[in-house]
Formats: C-alpha cells, sequence, structure tokens
C-alpha cells in the first residue's frame, strides 16, 4: 500500500502540501498567511513541483488562459498525465480546447435549469428520508457528516445515472482513493473495487437495458456525427460521480457546521424566507469547496514566479473567495450580501456545469435540516474532521440537537 502519511510543513510560503491534515484544518488561516507574505503565489517541491497562488486576480487570469495552461491533469499527484490530450480522463473538466467546446455541450442540456427542476423531489424525498433515520431513536447527539450531507448527493447522483441508490458506499470509496488520498490509485483494491471496473459495468448494463437517464444520454450522444467512444462515455460518468458527488456533500456540511456555530444566521434563515437566495450564494463563497488544478502548457510568469512547463498549479477558488481586494468583508460571512459575484464554481470555460444542480441540493438541505432540527449545536468542535486533498468539507460533524 501507498505510505500517505505526509511529513510535517514547517514553511507554507515555501513548502505547503494541500493534502496535510494541517492544511484542510486551517486552510483560510493559511491563504491569508500566503497572500500577505510578500509572495502571493506560493510554491512547493512536493507532487515534483507545485504551486498555489491566492489572490483573486492571479487564479481568475489561471482559469481564463487554456494557451499556458491545460487541463490534461486536474488533481494534483507524484506523477502526471501522459498522452491523454485532448480528451483527458474526465472530458470535459480534463479536456483543452478545441475538444472542450463540444464534450461540455453534449452534457449541457442535462444540467440546465429547468432539467434540474426535474430532480428537486428526490432530493427532498432523500433528505426526509435520511432526517427519519437520523432522528428515529432519540439521540442527542448525531453526526450531520456521515449520517446526512454526504447521503443526499449520492442518492440524487445514483438516480440521475439510473444506477442502485445503494451503489453510493462505492462512490464515496472512489472518491477518498481519488480526491483525498491522490496517488494512491488503485494499490491493493480488488479489481472489482475500482471505478474502472464498476464503469465498465454500468455502461454494459445500460447498453443491454436502455433508459431514459445520464447514462443513456451519453449512449445516444454524437460527436462529430459519430457516436462517443467508449472512454468518452466512461470518463463523463466519472466526472459527474467524481465531480457531483464530494463537492456538493462538502458544501452542505460546512454550511451545517456553520449554522451549528451562529445562531443569528441560523434563526434569520428560519424566520425570513426572503434571505434564503442570498444565504445560499454566501454559503457557496465562504465555504467553497473545490480547488482544481492545472499543468502548465508553456512557460509563464505569475503573480512575479516563472512557471514552467509540466510544474502543478493549484486553483484555490476558495481562497479567491476571501480575497479582501475581490469582496468587501472578505473574511466575514455576510448572510445577506448582494454583492456576491464569488468564484466557488470556477471561471472560464471550465466554470463548473454542475452548478444549478448543486445550488439546488444545497438549497434544499439545508431548508429540510432546518425544518426538522431548528435548534443545534456543535456537540465537540475537536472532534469536526475536516477532508484532505483537493475538495474541503466536514468529514466528522457532530451536532447536539437542542
Amino acid at each position: 500500500m501507498t505510505d500517505t502519511t505526509r511529513p510535517p510543513v514547517d514553511d507554507w510560503q515555501t513548502d505547503f502540501d494541500h493534502t496535510h491534515p494541517d492544511y484542510a484544518s486551517r486552510a483560510p488561516e493559511i491563504w491569508d498567511e500566503i497572500r500577505g507574505g510578500g509572495c502571493p503565489v506560493a510554491h512547493s517541491d512536493r507532487f515534483g513541483g507545485t504551486w498555489l497562488p491566492t489572490r483573486h486576480e492571479d487564479v481568475a487570469a489561471i482559469a481564463h488562459d487554456t494557451e499556458h495552461f491545460s487541463s490534461e491533469g486536474v488533481i494534483v499527484s507524484d506523477g502526471r498525465p501522459e498522452g491523454l490530450a485532448p480528451m483527458g480522463y474526465a472530458p470535459p473538466i480534463t479536456s483543452d480546447p478545441p475538444f472542450h467546446a463540444d464534450a461540455r455541450r453534449i452534457l449541457l442540456p442535462a444540467f440546465a435549469p429547468r432539467a434540474i427542476e426535474r430532480w428537486e423531489p428526490a432530493a427532498r424525498e432523500a433528505c426526509r428520508e435520511l432526517l427519519d433515520e437520523l432522528l428515529a431513536d432519540g439521540a442527542d447527539v448525531v453526526d450531520a457528516a456521515t449520517q446526512y450531507a454526504q447521503h443526499i448527493p449520492v442518492r440524487v447522483i445514483a438516480e440521475m445515472l439510473g444506477v442502485p441508490k445503494d451503489d453510493g458506499d462505492r462512490f464515496r470509496g472512489f472518491i477518498h482513493r481519488i480526491l483525498e488520498v491522490p496517488g494512491t490509485g488503485t494499490d491493493g483494491v480488488p479489481d472489482e473495487d475500482t471505478l474502472d471496473h464498476y464503469l465498465d459495468q454500468v455502461v454494459e448494463d445500460h447498453r443491454a437495458n436502455p433508459r431514459d437517464d445520464l447514462i443513456g444520454h451519453l449512449l445516444d450522444a454524437r460527436f462529430d456525427g459519430e457516436p462517443l467512444e467508449d472512454d468518452h462515455i466512461r470518463g463523463s460518468i466519472a466526472l459527474l460521480i467524481i465531480a457531483g458527488v464530494d463537492t456538493t456533500w462538502s458544501a452542505i456540511g460546512a454550511g451545517i457546521w456553520h449554522l451549528a456555530q451562529h445562531d443569528d444566521d441560523r434563526h434569520r434563515l428560519l424566520t425570513d424566507p426572503d434571505v434564503g437566495p442570498f444565504a445560499v450564494e454566501e454559503l457557496l463563497r465562504f465555504y467553497a469547496p473545490v480547488t482544481m488544478a492545472r499543468l502548465v502548457a508553456k512557460e509563464v510568469e505569475v503573480g512575479g514566479q516563472d512557471l514552467q512547463p509540466r510544474d502543478w498549479v493549484l486553483l484555490p477558488f476558495p481562497a479567491a473567495n476571501r480575497d479582501p481586494e475581490a469582496f468587501e468583508r472578505a473574511d466575514e460571512f455576510v448572510i445577506d450580501r448582494e454583492r456576491n459575484r464569488h468564484v466557488a464554481f470556477g471561471l472560464g470555460i471550465h466554470r463548473c456545469l454542475g452548478s444549478n444542480l448543486a445550488r439546488m441540493e444545497l438549497r434544499v438541505a439545508v431548508e429540510e435540516w432546518l425544518a426538522r432540527v431548528p435548534e443545534f449545536e456543535l456537540a465537540d468542535p475537536d472532534a469536526v474532521r475536516w477532508s484532505t486533498g483537493q475538495v474541503r468539507g466536514p468529514r466528522a460533524l457532530p451536532v447536539r440537537i437542542l
């Protein structure tokens, strides 16, 4: 098995490690330290050379620059992807122009606002079932992450893909290996427990038993007039599982974590329905879960630093959302913030195509939780555990129901 123990970090400016538990627990402070340290683009020799810009200006510039930065690799690991362009492993998020535009176009109709409305009843049903189970034995302390947040997007994505909702347990295993401990790959994992094996199974099943769902949509889709290649179909399903599950449950968990500690915000949501849409956007700004990555394609300067081809570059959209040069009172959660052009869903051609789905699931999850659990607090702040890697959110969240 790969040793995932991370050596200690002595200086976040010159030796950062985004997979270290210390980064997970205090990332906002680390971003502030780097941004205010005179060199807002940090560098580390870890993972073969990685850069971390922390200013909104630099993150936005990189996200829009497809000439100097490639999306062939979006998850930092000890190796680099080779020979996967133009499609990449999980199109369109790992695709570069011009392939990217057509690959994205195939998925866009399924994630348009009207299309996402179809899945709101399923999201509400999932939340209510989970709350019934969570509250059934009258326990005073429950884990809002493992008993609630982590299951909601899993069930919705499973239904959208037309696979059993019990497959959610397998999704979580795939996500942990790929996002939280990058580089472990399939070391020691039986073939039947790998994501590749799972994708083979579900595609074969859908070919044998056609139905009206997202996988059926991909099987029917055309690229340049031809059916999609199997790697394209499998990669797109992998994208929906990896990017559509962990990111949203992290946002939901962070929202509950915030409300457990801020009575004023919680009571405002309970008594003022009009503030709901603003609160959802502020939760997304303040607790944006996703940091993407790019590979440097051509030598380029960012923030006074010279980046070399094949260097990794992290794009911490959460750090950009807390840049005081881009947002007033950037370090404060303002529940009714009206001007809120946050970048929780990224920027440029790779802006998250699932943003409508994520917003819906976050809104529904918070509404349903507060309807059943209006008064609660953290049971033990020291027992809250945040995920490591490029998606940040609570993985253990014990709350006391009052």
